[in-house]
């Protein structure tokens, strides 16, 4: 076992689960996106309620939703540079939401 320890960035993404960009979800394309980027991970985190600065009503999660508009998060933990080459891509695409940049230890462990 191998553990890797070290100073990060973690963004978070806040959506809600309607955003679109070019008629694809949202979450969809930006997981997709920082795969491709080659970033460490990306996790989306479903949310069960939550709102936003525009919602008239909380959007919570229930067997009979029809049309809600549920939170996403997505987590991502990757070194500064990485996350700051991403940000314009974001800052075009996220048209609707909150992204929180914090500095994070990190403890990774791996099988050798």
């Amino acid at each position: 076992m191998r553990k890797i320890e070290g100073e990060q960035v973690l963004m978070r993404i806040f959506l809600g689960e309607r955003d679109r960009w070019h008629n694809r979800n949202l979450t969809d394309v930006l997981v997709e996106l920082f795969k491709k980027e080659g970033f460490a991970g990306a996790t989306a985190l479903h949310g069960t309620q939550g709102f936003g600065p525009n919602s008239v009503n909380i959007h919570k999660d229930s067997i009979l939703r029809l049309s809600e508009d549920l939170p996403i998060v997505i987590e991502i933990a990757d070194r500064p540079d990485r996350i700051a080459s991403i940000l314009p891509d974001l800052d075009r695409m996220v048209r609707e939401g909150l992204m929180t940049l914090e500095k994070v230890h990190i403890v990774k462990y791996r099988h050798e």
